[in-house]
């Protein structure tokens, strides 16, 4: 197990982090703020969906989620239809626009990491897509849930894979 400054340093890397994030949005279309864009990757990646599906998603409520998915129908990007399994719910669709406009976010951000990360090596740049998976997976980002914490053996106190 890592020591407590490891620990304490990742915190700050967590926080300087932002400034990756925050350049990353400044290269967005000023008509795509992140939750537009965090939609259209989502339905991009995951397909056709449901509301609920989207918000689990996002790791947001269904209000946050309502709002981001407005602000895109309304750019024309996303298409709302019945759900034929249950007509009160609605299916959330890339419409040829939204695809359009996926395509386009993901080239720019494509562009700029590309620039940034030009110096490093393939091996790097795909040992932290790795990692950033695997801390990702480490926590569960759902609305009130939590990662399942590591089992333990009990006599040697040492993680065992479930």
């Amino acid at each position: 197990m890592a020591e407590q400054a490891q620990y304490e340093e990742l915190v700050r890397q967590f926080s300087a982090f932002g400034a990756v994030k925050r350049e990353l949005g400044r290269i967005m279309p000023a008509e795509c703020p992140g939750g537009s864009a965090a939609v259209l990757t989502l339905l991009g990646q995951h397909g056709d969906m449901r509301m609920s599906k989207l918000a689990e998603l996002l790791a947001v409520d269904m209000s946050v989620t309502s709002r981001h998915v407005a602000h895109v129908v309304a750019r024309g990007w996303l298409e709302r239809s019945p759900d034929p399994a249950d007509k009160r719910s609605r299916i959330l669709r890339l419409t040829p626009a939204g695809h359009t406009q996926l395509d386009e976010l993901s080239r720019r951000t494509t562009e700029v990491l590309a620039e940034r990360l030009s110096d490093w090596s393939d091996d790097d740049v795909g040992r932290l897509t790795s990692l950033m998976a695997r801390l990702r997976k480490s926590f569960d980002c759902r609305p009130g849930g939590r990662a399942a914490p590591a089992a333990f053996d009990e006599t040697t106190r040492t993680p065992v894979s479930t």
